[in-house]
């Protein structure tokens, strides 16, 4: 059941290049804030059922497996800097659909190659493998519209000399790679922590589970 939401009804409370915060005005009276990536006439709130169907999700998350000759298969995960947490974070690849993606014939698959080659230097070849898992996920739809597709990503490696942090643009902030085998990998995923005791992302904690329940 759609419960949308018109134009008419959304007021913007504050807006940046980056951010915005809207007030849904559900019912009479009733008011309900949301926090977006997405401008006023983009917000999923105010889709019809058939668009929202359709819509491309603003980000994709990738569960990156190396099979590495000689040492095996591994997942690759990184350090990065999560400005509203205040430290580095367990991470996944992942980042933003941009505009060239969006205009692609496979946006998502076009992202995900992107961002793995611009947060791990490594180039997707031909024989490794990209599949979308799950085309649109919501995030935390209780103050947030943004979304999220999950893909996965298979790399052979003769070796891990390529491995980059490099090519992080603009805020993007990273402090080294981890190359997880099941165990550690296990580990990570059920006591909920990182290595170093830190909570992380639920986006890591499906890559995680993807890793584990396929490899």
């Amino acid at each position: 059941m759609n419960r949308e939401i018109g134009h008419e009804k959304i007021d913007t409370l504050y807006e940046t290049r980056f951010l915005n915060c809207y007030d849904l005005k559900y019912a009479p009276g009733k008011h309900y804030f949301e926090a977006s990536r997405r401008k006023k006439e983009d917000l999923v709130a105010s889709m019809s059922d058939a668009a929202a169907r359709e819509m491309l999700p603003d980000a994709v998350t990738v569960a990156v497996v190396l099979h590495i000759t000689g040492i095996g298969t591994r997942l690759l995960m990184s350090y990065e800097y999560r400005y509203p947490i205040g430290r580095f974070l367990l991470s996944p690849v992942a980042g933003l659909l941009d505009e060239e993606d969006k205009k692609s014939k496979k946006p998502l698959v076009n992202a995900a190659i992107r961002e793995i080659h611009e947060e791990s230097g490594l180039t997707v070849r031909e024989g490794d493998r990209v599949t979308v898992l799950n085309p649109c996920t919501f995030c935390t739809p209780g103050i947030t519209d943004e979304s999220n597709a999950f893909l996965l990503a298979e790399i052979t490696l003769d070796d891990v000399s390529s491995l980059s942090q490099e090519g992080a643009e603009g805020s993007e902030l990273f402090d080294g790679f981890e190359l997880l085998d099941k165990e550690r990998a296990r580990k990570i995923y059920e006591e909920g922590r990182d290595e170093h005791g830190n909570f992380y992302s639920l986006a890591a904690w499906m890559v995680l589970g993807i890793f584990l329940s396929r490899f």
